[in-house]
């Protein structure tokens, strides 16, 4: 049996893919080993590492719960200014007017093009030198500044491809009962295109949380990468356990948005599908009467 995109597999075929998933899964059951047993010697593995995150609550109320704080803020802060901002530059590329595309599209590609660590280095710089923020909020406004000029930018490509996504005959049929283009777009195309848009908006909002540790690592922003070295260091290096901690934190705040955002693109799903009301028969049978007398 074949495929549109390829043959069906013979028997030699079979047997050698059979034979690369054995040596592949032999390698990498050999390289887990390696890495427990060199973990294991280096005695990361012991109890003693690992105690502080199951026996107490010292080391979640003095460095992970506040550094998770910190990441919620940024984030969230971001995700508030990123998502509005990325919708009216989407637009603005749409737009039929030149003095609004162009200079819409310049910023969106140049600040897309730049790498949102160099966009923190240089808020965190032009806070310091323009204004009268604090050196303690410094790093918080900068990696919201990083992150929100970043994120915009990218989340106005996708509101752009979103929208360009639907079928032209939306917005004909719009122009024939005579809707203005401001009115085609906030109530026909951007309802429509938002739950298209749903899945790749939730990936740069993932994007966004995990970014924030940019800012721990390089701007001193106390986020919950940041806590992990005086974390380390108070309870006797322990590096691994720290941040596999701070890992599994991360994954799970990601999971849990993802999981919402998978819910909300269901419920959205199912609120555009149509009631399917039914006449009862006594309409029907009036209607039909009402005719016959006609």
């Amino acid at each position: 049996m074949s495929s549109v995109l390829y043959d069906a597999q013979g028997p030699r075929a079979k047997r050698r893919n059979v034979l690369y998933t054995v040596v592949f899964l032999l390698a990498a059951a050999a390289l887990g080993w390696w890495v427990f047993q060199t973990l294991s010697d280096k005695g990361q593995l012991d109890w003693e590492k690992w105690k502080p995150f199951f026996s107490g609550s010292e080391a979640w109320t003095t460095y992970i719960l506040p550094g998770l704080w910190n990441t919620l803020i940024a984030a969230a802060l971001s995700m508030v200014i990123a998502l509005p901002l990325g919708a009216v530059f989407g637009i603005a590329r749409l737009s039929d007017h030149a003095w609004i595309r162009v200079p819409a599209g310049v910023i969106v590609e140049f600040f897309r093009a730049i790498p949102v660590l160099i966009l923190m280095i240089f808020g965190l710089a032009l806070f310091a030198e323009y204004t009268n923020v604090g050196s303690d909020d410094r790093p918080l406004y900068a990696v919201v500044t990083g992150l929100v000029l970043y994120n915009a930018s990218v989340l106005a490509e996708i509101v752009r491809a979103g929208i360009l996504s639907l079928p032209k005959g939306q917005t004909e049929a719009a122009q024939a009962i005579g809707l203005r283009k401001t009115q085609t777009m906030t109530s026909i195309l951007l309802p429509q295109a938002v739950t298209a848009m749903l899945p790749a908006i939730v990936s740069q909002l993932v994007v966004i949380v995990k970014d924030t540790a940019l800012g721990g690592a390089i701007l001193t922003f106390p986020d919950l990468l940041a806590a992990v070295s005086p974390m380390s260091s108070y309870y006797g290096a322990n590096t691994i356990a720290s941040f596999t901690i701070v890992a599994l934190i991360f994954v799970l705040l990601n999971f849990a948005l993802t999981s919402f955002a998978s819910w909300l693109e269901r419920r959205l799903r199912s609120g555009k599908k149509s009631t399917g009301a039914v006449l009862p028969p006594a309409a029907v049978g009036g209607t039909e009467s009402a005719g016959t007398a006609a």
